[in-house]
């Protein structure tokens, strides 16, 4: 895939994350749940690389705050942007790492990532509440970070997986398993 092509997809992926929340995101208790932002900061970093999905993570919510006053900037658009942007970085870092390309090595990288972006946003918020002297608590932060978002982790373990394999099945990514099973049909 080349740069233009890959910025391309990048700004298809930001253009989805400003718009999905407005599906979701009208509730906001909706929106904390369904995490409608993620999905396209998850597939741009697995698709394009860890650099554009890193990218796309800090503009989207910035981007979406500042235009339509949602998320809040302080500290919630700010604390995504972190969140987001290490979801971009680490699926993009361990997707590509990750060989042979398959959907466990998706799941693999989703989780991950999720993890990662959960921890940065815990560490974030701590950081961002502490200026205010505000106090930001371990139960809060699993509270925030898992129990509410329990319904949108369950649907990007299934939805991001199945577009990425989707995406395979048309050719538009390859797993190496089915180029070298391609490649033994040929000889």
């Amino acid at each position: 895939m080349n740069k233009v092509h890959k910025l391309t997809l990048s700004a298809m992926f930001l253009a989805i994350a400003v718009i999905l929340p407005f599906f979701f995101g009208q509730i906001p208790a909706l929106g904390q749940m369904l995490l409608p932002m993620h999905f396209p900061i998850f597939l741009c970093g697995m698709i394009c690389g860890p650099a554009y999905g890193a990218a796309i993570g800090i503009i989207a919510p910035l981007l979406r705050s500042v235009l339509f006053g949602m998320p809040p900037m302080f500290p919630t658009a700010i604390a995504m942007c972190c969140e987001l942007c290490t979801y971009g970085l680490i699926s993009g870092l361990l997707y590509g790492r990750l060989n042979p390309k398959s959907l466990k090595n998706v799941y693999v990288s989703l989780i991950g990532a999720m993890l990662a972006g959960r921890l940065v946003w815990g560490v974030v918020m701590i950081l961002l509440l502490s200026v205010q002297g505000n106090s930001f608590t371990f139960k809060a932060f699993i509270y925030g970070a898992f129990l509410t978002a329990i319904p949108g982790i369950i649907i990007q373990l299934i939805i991001i997986p199945f577009i990425m394999a989707m995406l395979d099945h048309t050719g538009q990514i390859t797993y190496q398993k089915k180029k070298e099973g391609a490649r033994l049909l040929k000889k």
